[in-house]
């Protein structure tokens, strides 16, 4: 039901988008396009911090392209990079971490609520609403101690925590680093003159996995992972930590390790400095014509 709720979301994206008024196709590129830097933090939200929105966000940033159909609509592509991460587990005992960069690129549609632009019956300013497609690379990580109070960094996803690629678990398979995700949100926009626009946002990403965190169903066991994995001891650490809390406590096989009812989110607050291409490359456009 989740999955067929989420395909409904995407069929009305595009049927909006598609509704976009044809006036789109008349308007001079240059002067309806601004290019954005933007910059902010991501927060994520998965099994290790009980679903919250409220982490403390790590650094992310971003440029991109607006193109402004008319004084309702906007299109906007951008890459962005930030990385989320949650150092404490929310459940003491399971005692899991993890960390993980996001590339992320993604096409989205915007519509103004007050009539946006730089014409005389145009406000300078006007709420909005986005929503989109986009494709994240995330590659989790947890680090543990080595020798002399260093510590060392291990890429979660190889190591199959919970037993992805075992013939015991046929259900479970490797995930992809790789996926598509769905961008909403709300926003704020103001228009500084000719030349530039300041914009404030804050968007949640809706996954299609539920491993962002390498956290999802329950736990393998050790002989799972010793025989399973490319570093079946590290493997068997990495995946139960509790022993870390209460020496010599182990987790057997079934024991709930996540939640996989619920896939996981990160979100995106940022701020966004928009420049008028007709203010930057509008000079090119006059030389030609002087010809």
């Amino acid at each position: 039901m989740v999955k067929m709720r989420k395909t409904w979301l995407f069929l009305l994206l595009l049927f909006g988008v598609a509704s976009v008024p044809s006036q789109a196709q008349q308007r001079d590129f240059l002067e309806s396009s601004e290019v954005l830097l933007s910059g902010g933090g991501m927060n994520y939200l998965g099994d290790l911090n009980n679903q919250s929105a409220l982490t403390i966000p790590r650094l992310a940033g971003g440029i991109g392209l607006r193109y402004r159909f008319d004084n309702r609509w906007a299109f906007r592509a951008e890459v962005n990079y930030g990385s989320v991460a949650c150092e404490k587990d929310y459940i003491e005992l399971r005692n899991l971490s993890f960390k993980s960069n996001i590339f992320e690129l993604a096409a989205l549609a915007e519509f103004n609520f007050a009539p946006y632009g730089p014409g005389a019956t145009e406000k300078k300013w006007t709420p909005y609403i986005f929503g989109g497609l986009a494709m994240f690379h995330f590659n989790p990580k947890a680090s543990y101690p080595i020798a002399e109070g260093g510590v060392q960094w291990a890429e979660l996803q190889p190591l199959h925590t919970e037993g992805q690629g075992s013939s015991l678990y046929p259900d479970r398979r490797p995930y992809a680093l790789t996926q598509l995700c769905f961008p909403f949100g709300v926003g704020v926009k103001f228009r500084l003159g000719k030349t530039f626009s300041f914009s404030a946002e804050y968007g949640f990403r809706m996954t299609w996995t539920d491993y962002l965190d390498d956290v999802s169903k329950t736990y393998v066991g050790s002989e799972v992972l010793l025989s399973n994995a490319e570093d079946g001891a590290l493997a068997s650490m990495l995946a139960d930590r509790s022993g870390e809390v209460v020496e010599g406590y182990v987790n057997a096989p079934g024991i709930k390790r996540g939640d996989d009812s619920l896939d996981d989110w990160y979100a995106y607050f940022h701020i966004m400095l928009g420049i008028n291409l007709e203010t930057m490359f509008g000079w090119m456009r006059s030389k030609r014509c002087r010809k």
